[in-house]
């Protein structure tokens, strides 16, 4: 059964295919992706990757978590599940978070 890993404080040079490779050195990758924002199309600066059985994912931690790749230190450890309800307006701020609307003009305002 294939383990899914958090790979956090990557560089932002860090691209799928080389944390793909990087990775590959503890056992065999399903998948490598590096999150990218997508309103500036760089990287988020974390990613995922999931190895082909928990052994290889147990190594990988031991590998990776800690030791540098392009001169930052990774954090590796095994991904937790989402969050039910923790979606992009459900975090307790911002919009959706069940508040009745109280405006957001200070003083008085001109309804033309």
């Amino acid at each position: 059964m294939a383990k899914k890993l958090y790979v956090g404080n990557l560089s932002y040079s860090v691209t799928d295919e080389s944390l793909k490779e990087y990775f590959s050195q503890a056992g065999v990758v399903e998948s490598a992706t590096v999150l990218m924002d997508r309103m500036t199309g760089r990287s988020k600066g974390f990613g995922f990757v999931e190895m082909s059985t928990d052994e290889e994912a147990q190594k990988a931690i031991e590998m990776f978590n800690g030791k540098e790749l392009d001169a930052r230190p990774l954090t590796v450890n095994e991904a937790r599940p989402k969050e039910e309800g923790a979606g992009r307006f459900n975090r307790g701020g911002g919009f959706g978070n069940n508040r009745p609307n109280r405006g957001g003009f200070g003083g008085q305002r001109n309804n033309w």
